[in-house]
């Protein structure tokens, strides 16, 4: 890893070392098309709806109740609770940071000033633990999420402390974070949280003030994690990351946002201490779980009874668990990777799972959202009430808030920021890792200003324009990730690219274009035949776009159940999906499963219409799926 000092910008991890530079949404506007509609949606919709239901379902006066003395007898909400208050400020952080919201900006200042008058003089801070009537500090470290809490807190201190506001949010979480070094520092307390997360805003709250202390802090409970100080529960140790020590694992194993908090804390521990034997070990661990444990869509998490990871090539399409925070917490750690070795394949992975996990999440308004993400829902489902709360995993459609809302808030906080995963500089050269409509102002790293902007209609157009509106003196080198779905396909300025990354080097001028092309157009998908439970079936991708069948588009009466695809056929792109060649087949009703084989309904086929996946359930109750029977 290359030395890369950065300075404080408005951007959710900045590594002090590494091959690349991020820029902050100061240096990255997105301007149009996908993702600035998003963006869009999520601060006028979406920021305002997970305000308005922490208020409704009392997770906001849990702090009144706290400083008046009743929060034994009116607490709501889980044990974590605490932390979708933190994680939606965050989001309204970000949200400050690329807009200047002044209203926005005024509700982060009062939750600050409540939060404030909660904690204590030694720094704790918890509506759930400590005070009359409620369990006391730190007595259930396997599922009291205190630390937990902190950590969102701090990341949402973060956040408001690189967007330029050094104000009672960031006193508060220092507080804290004081708190927990004195707490579990090396002469206090021999513990973990059951659920990872201090440890990944540490070392951000390390980087953001300068304070080695939160790092060694960090660095500390990485070490401690996998030597068994966590009681031993029904789901194994490894539910937590408990049972083996970071270094010494192969794969991600567990609870799958637990796993990946935890490595993105681990990756970050290595960049700062030049700690290279963590570092290559918990980056094997996430590459043997892209290769093993995932799915087509980015997701990971095959186990509903503990939202975990199943065994290598355990992935059943309909019981998918895929929760969107895991989602979140992958694109985490695969930015991390990118950012410290400067390998573009990395970006394959966060934008797979961007487009196909968190983008899914929320409803096109951006006020209904998805917890889990399944490849496959065999009965439509029913549309959750506006104004009840959801069990967090048995809605078949978006629903507007859930027992458990970690989700909408992760959703909220990645989609404030997301102009901070778009491009990188280095010494002489500036990188675009995701496609988007965007205008780029930055200074390379030996001092040189340098003015880009890109025009795109990706992901449903493959053409990536980039023009220079500023250009620097003496050579510039831009290099463009090519996804490894397009690797030699793509061409740059009509000239094939080999490899994964396209790159120009020469003196620009302003009002000089790029022009990286990439073959958006559908294709047909084949899964390992280790993976039994789609064996004998095909999916169909256009672009990053994972698309999926949906009942809503089959002819009659046809169950999805019932439709196979013809990978011979010709596929066509059709608006933002596809068209396959689909046949029906007719299903007997017999006494026994195992005997007769399904009789073809209709010889002559029928146009299979396929839509983006990120896409179904917005148009009522249906039923789905990703993986397709070929016979």
């Amino acid at each position: 890893m290359n030395h890369q000092t950065t300075s404080t910008r408005p951007a959710p991890v900045l590594p002090s070392v590494g091959a690349l530079r991020p820029l902050g949404l100061d240096e990255v506007a997105l301007t149009g098309g996908f993702w600035a509609d998003r963006q869009r949606v999520n601060g006028e919709a979406s920021i305002p709806h997970c305000d308005t239901w922490e208020t409704r379902v009392g997770w906001i006066d849990n702090f009144r109740h706290a400083l008046d003395g009743t929060v034994a007898q009116h607490r709501t909400g889980r044990e974590f609770s605490d932390s979708d208050v933190y994680k939606m400020i965050e989001a309204m952080a970000w949200e400050v940071g690329r807009t200047g919201d002044p209203a926005l900006d005024a509700r982060i200042v009062e939750l600050s000033a409540l939060i404030g008058a909660v904690q204590e003089p030694d720094g704790y801070l918890s509506t759930k633990f400590g005070r009359p009537g409620q369990e006391p500090r730190y007595s259930d470290l396997a599922w009291g999420h205190e630390l937990y809490c902190y950590g969102h807190l701090i990341q949402a201190a973060v956040a408001r402390l690189r967007t330029g506001h050094d104000d009672e949010l960031v006193a508060i979480a220092r507080r804290a974070a004081d708190h927990v070094c004195a707490e579990f520092g090396p002469d206090g307390r021999d513990g973990v949280c059951g659920h990872p997360e201090i440890e990944v805003a540490l070392v951000e709250l390390a980087r953001a003030t300068g304070e080695r202390r939160y790092l060694d802090q960090a660095a500390l409970f990485v070490e401690r994690r996998g030597r068994g100080t966590l009681p031993d529960i029904e789901f194994g140790r490894e539910y937590y990351q408990d049972d083996v020590p970071v270094r010494d694992a192969t794969v991600l194993r567990g609870h799958a946002v637990r796993a990946l908090y935890l490595t993105a804390a681990a990756v970050d521990v290595a960049v700062e201490t030049g700690d290279d034997e963590l570092f290559d070990a918990v980056r094997d661990q996430y590459a043997a779980t892209l290769a093993r444990r995932t799915y087509l869509t980015g997701g990971m998490g095959s186990h509903h009874q503990d939202e975990a990871y199943g065994d290598d090539h355990e992935l059943p399409p309909d019981r998918a668990y895929c929760e969107t925070c895991a989602g979140v917490a992958s694109v985490m750690v695969a930015w991390r990777l990118l950012l410290a070795t400067g390998d573009a394949h990395w970006g394959d992975a966060v934008e797979r799972t961007l487009f196909n996990v968190v983008a899914t999440s929320p409803a096109q308004d951006g006020r209904a959202f998805f917890y889990t993400n399944p490849l496959h829902k065999r009965v439509p489902g029913e549309a959750a009430h506006p104004d009840e709360v959801s069990a967090r995993a048995l809605s078949r459609l978006r629903a507007p808030w859930f027992e458990v809302s970690c989700c909408p808030t992760n959703v909220a906080r990645t989609f404030a920021s997301l102009a901070a995963y778009v491009a990188t500089v280095s010494d002489d050269a500036v990188q675009l890792h995701q496609f988007a409509s965007a205008r780029i102002a930055t200074t390379l790293g030996d001092g040189r200003s340098v003015g880009l902007e890109v025009e795109t209609g990706y992901p449903y157009d493959g053409d990536v324009v980039v023009r220079v509106t500023l250009a620097p003196e003496g050579e510039l080198g831009l290099s463009l990730r090519v996804p490894a779905w397009a690797v030699g396909a793509a061409t740059l300025d009509g000239v094939p690219v080999e490899g994964d990354v396209a790159t120009v080097r020469r003196q620009f001028a302003v009002g000089d274009e790029v022009r990286l092309s990439l073959p958006v157009q559908p294709r047909v998908t084949t899964p390992d035949d280790r993976i039994d439970a789609v064996r004998g079936c095909v999916a169909v991708e256009r672009g990053p776009l994972v698309l999926c069948a949906e009942s809503t588009d089959l002819p009659g009466d046809l169950h999805v159940d019932a439709i196979r695809l013809d990978p011979s056929a010709t596929l066509l792109a059709e608006g933002t999906g596809a068209v396959a060649r689909g046949r029906a087949v007719e299903h007997g009703e017999g006494p026994w499963p195992y005997t007769a084989d399904p009789r073809e309904r209709a010889a002559d086929g029928f146009d299979l219409r396929l839509v983006p996946y990120h896409t179904w359930a917005n148009r009522g109750p249906s039923t789905m799926r990703v993986w397709i029977p070929t016979t």
